[in-house]
This record gives C-alpha cells, sequence and structure tokens, in this order.
C-alpha cells in the first residue's frame, strides 16, 4: 500500500461534492453516490487497518512537493482505525438520514461529501496549521447541515442552538489559529516531524501548544467550557445529532491524543491537570443528563460525561492507559451513534423526544427497543457488551498508574449513567402503548397530517430502524470478541508512546 493512497480519502469525497452540487436535484442518483462514497471510505479504512495491522506507518507529501512544503498526510494504526470508524458512521448516518427523508435536498449529500473530507483530512494530516483548515473544510458544511435540518421555519430552539454552534465553533478555531501561530512564533514550524518534543524541552513551545490544546478542548466538550454541547446538538435533527457526535468532538480528541504524544512527548508534569479535568467531566456531564427530560438532551450531557472517560486515557499516558483510551473512543462513537438513531427514529416518526410523551415502544417497536437497550447497557458498561470491557481495561490502566481517585468516579458515574438509561427507558419504552394522536413533526410541536395507525401497527419502518440496529449488533460483537479490537487498540497506543515511526514517516512524506 502506497502513500499515495491517502489523498483518496479526500480527493474522492471533495470531487464528488462539487459534481453533486452541479447535477440538480437528482434524490435517487445523490442517495446512490452518496452512499457509494462513503462505502468507499469505510472500506479504505479497513484496508489501512490491515495493511497496518503489524505495525508501522505510511505517508505522502501532496504533490512531491519538498518537505516542508508539500501537505503531509501520515497513517498510522490510531488513524487508520478512527477513518474506519468514521466511515462506518457516516455511511449509517446517511442511510438514516435517507430513510427519515431528512436527506431530501439537493444539498444534503454534497455537503455530507465535504463534511466527510475534512474529517479524513484532519484526521490524516501531520501539519497543525493544514489541521486547523481541514477542520474548517469540516465545520462548514455543518452548519450548512443545521440550516437544512429546520425544513422551514426553524423553530427559536433550534435558531438558538444553530448560532451557538456557529459562534462556540469561529471562537474556537480563531484561538487554536491564535495558538498554531504563537507556535510557529516559537518553534518556527507547525509540522508535527519538526515539533517532536519540542514541548518538552521548552516552556514557551508548551504553552503555545497548551493554546492549541485548550481550543481542542473547547471543541471536544470538556469541562468547565462543556455546555455547549448539550445546548446546539439536540437542536438539530436526529440524523445530523447523531453524525456529529460520532465526527466532531471524536477528531478533536484523535487531535489531542496526537499533539500531546508527539509534540509533548507523554510529559509527565501536566497530566495530573488532564485527569483533574476529564475526572470533572464525568461527573458534571453526568449529573447534568439528571435533570433533562428529551432523549436526545440526556443522551448529549452523557456524551461530556464519557469523553472524560476517552481522554482519561492520555493523562494516563501509560501503555494500558493509551490503549484503554482508544478502544473506549471507538467503542463510544459506535454505541452513542446507536444510541441517538434508536430514540431519533422514535422522534421522526412522532416528532417528539420528550419523555412521556410518548409510551410503550417496547412493545410497538421490541427491535428497536433491544437495540437501545444493548447499547444503553454498553454505555452503563455491563459485560458483555463492549462498554465493559472498555470500562475495565480503564479502570486497571487507572489502579497501574496509582489513580485510585478517578477509578472512584469511574464507578460513581457508571451507576448515574444507568440510571439514566434506565430513565430513559422508563419514559419511552416501557408500558402500555397508549393511544396516540396524529405523529408530529420531528422537532416541532406542530401537529402534521400523518394518518394514525392501528396501535398495533409497526410504527417506524426497517429501514429506519435498521442503523441503529446494526450499531448495537456490532457493539455486542466488540465486547464478546475484544481480544481483536484491543490488540488494534495496542498497536495504536504503541505508536503514540513511542513516535518515532511517525515522525520519521513525516519527515520522509
Amino acid at each position: 500500500m502506497t502513500g499515495a493512497f491517502l489523498a483518496l480519502f479526500i480527493a474522492v469525497p471533495l470531487f464528488t461534492a462539487g459534481l453533486l452540487a452541479m447535477t440538480g436535484h437528482r434524490p435517487r442518483v445523490h442517495a446512490l453516490v452518496l452512499l457509494a462514497v462513503l462505502a468507499g471510505s469505510l472500506a479504505g479504512g479497513l484496508a489501512l487497518v490491515r495493511g497496518l495491522a503489524a505495525g508501522g506507518t505510511i505517508a505522502h507529501g501532496i504533490g512531491s512537493w519538498p518537505f516542508g512544503i508539500a501537505i503531509p498526510l501520515v497513517a498510522d494504526m490510531f488513524t487508520a482505525l478512527m477513518l474506519s470508524v468514521t466511515g462506518l458512521l457516516s455511511l449509517t448516518c446517511a442511510v438514516f438520514a435517507l430513510a427519515s427523508r431528512r436527506a431530501a435536498s439537493r444539498f444534503f449529500a454534497p455537503l455530507a461529501l465535504v463534511l466527510q473530507a475534512g474529517v479524513n483530512g484532519a484526521l490524516l494530516t501531520a501539519d497543525l496549521f493544514n489541521l486547523f483548515v481541514f477542520i474548517e473544510v469540516m465545520l462548514l458544511p455543518a452548519y450548512g447541515l443545521f440550516v437544512l435540518a429546520a425544513r422551514g421555519r426553524a423553530g427559536l430552539g433550534q435558531i438558538a442552538g444553530a448560532r451557538l454552534y456557529v459562534t462556540l465553533n469561529l471562537l474556537t478555531s480563531t484561538i487554536f489559529l491564535t495558538g498554531v501561530g504563537f507556535l510557529y512564533g516559537t518553534a518556527g514550524t507547525v509540522n508535527l516531524g519538526e515539533l517532536a518534543g519540542a514541548a518538552a524541552e521548552d516552556d514557551l513551545t508548551a504553552f503555545a501548544t497548551a493554546v492549541c490544546l485548550f481550543a481542542l478542548g473547547i471543541k471536544a466538550s470538556v469541562v468547565p467550557v462543556h455546555g455547549w454541547l448539550a445546548r446546539a446538538y439536540p437542536a438539530t435533527s436526529p440524523a445530523v445529532t447523531a453524525l456529529f457526535s460520532g465526527l466532531h468532538t471524536k477528531v478533536a480528541i484523535y487531535a489531542i491524543y496526537r499533539i500531546y504524544a508527539v509534540v509533548f512527548d507523554g510529559d509527565a508534569r501536566w497530566l495530573w491537570i488532564g485527569v483533574l479535568l476529564f475526572s470533572a467531566t464525568m461527573v458534571i456531564g453526568v449529573f447534568g443528563a439528571v435533570g433533562e427530560n428529551t432523549t436526545r438532551s440526556i443522551l448529549a450531557f452523557h456524551m461530556v460525561s464519557q469523553i472524560g472517560y476517552i481522554l482519561l486515557g492520555v493523562a494516563l499516558f501509560t501503555g494500558a492507559g493509551l490503549t484503554a483510551g482508544i478502544f473506549y473512543l471507538i467503542h463510544h462513537m459506535i454505541v452513542k451513534a446507536s444510541l441517538f438513531l434508536s430514540t431519533g427514529a422514535i422522534e421522526v416518526r412522532w416528532g417528539t423526544g420528550t419523555l412521556g410523551r410518548v409510551s410503550g415502544m417496547g412493545r410497538r417497536e421490541p427491535v428497536l427497543a433491544a437495540a437501545f437497550f444493548v447499547a444503553a447497557l454498553s454505555l452503563a458498561g455491563l459485560p458483555p457488551f463492549s462498554g465493559f470491557v472498555a470500562k475495565l481495561s480503564l479502570i486497571l490502566a487507572s489502579l497501574e498508574a496509582g489513580e485510585v481517585a478517578a477509578v472512584v468516579v469511574m464507578l460513581v458515574v457508571s451507576l448515574v449513567t444507568l440510571l439514566s438509561m434506565l430513565k430513559i427507558w422508563s419514559g419511552v419504552f416501557w408500558g402500555k402503548p397508549a393511544e396516540m394522536p396524529a405523529a408530529v413533526g420531528a422537532g416541532t410541536d406542530s401537529v402534521t397530517s400523518l394518518p394514525p395507525d392501528p396501535p398495533d401497527a409497526p410504527r417506524v419502518g426497517a429501514l429506519l430502524a435498521a442503523p441503529a440496529v446494526a450499531l448495537a449488533l456490532i457493539t455486542i460483537g466488540l465486547g464478546i470478541g475484544a481480544e481483536l479490537l484491543l490488540e488494534l487498540s495496542r498497536t495504536a497506543a504503541e505508536g503514540l508512546l513511542d513516535t518515532r515511526g511517525y515522525v520519521e514517516a513525516v519527515r520522509s512524506s
């Protein structure tokens, strides 16, 4: 496998998005092309995982320009895993969007493909300025998807959520670019190959890099700059919420792992700050969910809490800690998307995610209820699901590192997480199916003209339920066959502990 292959992850979605934008409104063509390109991105990621299973790194400088001028694209096992999972989530969310008729606009497919290109570029680049560029490429179509989610006149909640999302990300991008400029002024480069270990040797460079990490922490929704996510994400459509949950914050988390490993070289002096912040993120996120009364707002706060778990791996910065953190990251991306899609399917059909507005979904939609139940138990960390393996690995790594307080926090937060999942279960899935009025438009309170169905008739179509079910099945597989992903995560962690191979690949690109 050659390094030139990496450029296709960016070029194909961008080129295809341009073609679709010029073809006019052809829904079937757009849907087929969108699914084909996203499936290709998934297949490419899996090919990278297979090719890098024994370790190693591949790199390519765009346009064969000299080092320092060409945009360096680099992939190791960590990158390959992220490309695979983001490709999987983009594909499943696209299927859900098509089934829910949220992809009917002529601009949905082009925007989704540009978003995918930005995500792939951010994961592959080894240059901090180009990381900023690819993050912006990722964010611009996200703003458009927020607009498309409104479907006509947007409610005040949607407007407020979109305004918060845009404002926050513009501010964060400004902070990140400031940090990149400061870093260039102190170190004379923003190329990761040349910055290797620089922050561990020079405090000024460490401060400049910390500005970049602070901006990424905002994007990842780390306490105390976490509140925006729980307010912005539920303001869009269920399909877009699930898509954002699997892509946006996870790119920031990936960048935090990569930058701290390469630029700080795992400098132990600052790790206590991460342990403190990420433990607080676990606690504040999960207790924030307690007072919410809609499925997506509860899940969004849980997303904040789980980000604390994921980032604890980099704060431990041991082989076991990084392995557990990477495993947890992959598990969480899949499980959280499944939860957003299972509850989102009900919200699309009945137009509300408020607890108590619909009931008895366990009897009306047993397959969808089973998907939610599996993903919820996995999120809480119960066996035999992937969440159990992820949390147990992280707990053992924390004990090995002597972080007993973090272990206590994880156990308490897991209990509250389970209680919150039961809150959704009892408010949506439990009980007898009640006679319900005609469905309301998703995300609104206005009644639509959908005819009422017999009480015992299926309420959610198979295609709308399929994405959540598929992801729930994957979390079962990752739990029962956890050794494969653990081994791949271990290989990825070794690349972060010893960055020489990555750095040499960047310098030779």
